[in-house]
């Protein structure tokens, strides 16, 4: 399905998407949050949406094939632990990077835990939070865990595909380390239930997780969180446990599913070779050579 599609045609319908969006805003609308909210209905719903749906239909494919709830929600537990591990990680090495910059360039530092201030457009924190909790989820695992993890594997190999559409992911996130073990997790997930509704449903919880702690609870867990540059030294031991701890389960639990994986297509290589030597001996048997 996805191996069929092209991953510049996408880009293109995105540039030119993104475009149109930004020339009509800017002739309409000088209201900088509306303007916010337009580019990013373009990027996570108009485009995806045209696009995949297009392609859905060329191929005369309908979408259940690739998005089904069948077996699915014996998954939902394991996502659950996923995010949490994945948050403590991204905590952890939050902290790690401060405390790396923090001799060198302290200005920078104080600049990168200055608290965001929250605009009083409720409508537009609303708007907002639904794009990045599930808007956003959605169409990115279409455009990576599908499109772009499904063309990197025919134009390389199945790891390889995992790797780079992996380090692609996370250099599109500030948080890079986190976002690249997600999108092997997720990748992972997907190549082994062939199910992108996995990978959207961990995607899913971990932005809402995400959005409840950037705007319900921003000081939580307040034993790790660090709000300001004494928190660097003050929380190092707990912060370095967390990283540790959540780094070499989620290093565990990757490999776990590497194997399981590679089990996987071991025994599918397996039986495509029996049916093609089934197929040999009908063909023989049907048509038998005329001494």
């Amino acid at each position: 399905m996805f191996e069929e599609m092209r991953t510049r045609e996408l880009f293109n319908w995105m540039f030119c998407g993104m475009v149109l969006a930004a020339f009509v805003l800017v002739q309409f609308s000088s209201n900088i949050f509306l303007m916010d909210v337009g580019m990013q209905l373009m990027f996570y719903v108009v485009v995806p949406v045209s696009y995949f749906g297009s392609q859905f239909r060329k191929q005369k494919v309908p979408v259940t094939h690739v998005v089904f709830l069948k077996g699915a929600s014996r998954w939902i537990l394991p996502a659950i632990s996923l995010v949490m591990l994945s948050m403590f990680f991204s905590i952890g090495i939050l902290w790690l990077q401060l405390r790396m910059l923090a001799p060198i360039a302290p200005q920078m530092v104080d600049y990168l835990l200055k608290p965001a201030s929250l605009p009083d457009n409720t409508a537009y924190l609303i708007t907002v939070s639904l794009i990045v909790a599930v808007i956003g989820p959605i169409a990115e695992e279409f455009m990576f865990r599908g499109l772009l993890l499904k063309r990197l594997i025919v134009k390389t190999s199945m790891w390889e595909g995992v790797w780079l559409s992996s380090l692609l992911f996370g250099m599109l996130h500030m948080d890079f380390f986190g976002a690249f073990l997600f999108g092997v997790t997720a990748s992972i997930l997907y190549l082994l239930t062939d199910n992108l509704l996995i990978p959207i449903l961990l995607h899913v919880f971990h932005n809402s997780l995400v959005v409840g702690l950037m705007y319900v609870s921003p000081g939580w867990p307040q034993w790790l969180t660090v709000a300001e540059s004494a928190d660097i030294y003050a929380k190092a031991v707990p912060n370095a446990i967390a990283l540790l701890v959540s780094g070499t389960l989620l290093l565990a639990v990757i490999l776990r599913l590497a194997q399981i994986l590679n089990q996987k297509k071991e025994d599918e290589k397996y039986q495509a070779a029996l049916k093609k030597e089934a197929e040999a001996i009908e063909n023989e048997t049907n048509n038998p050579e005329t001494p």
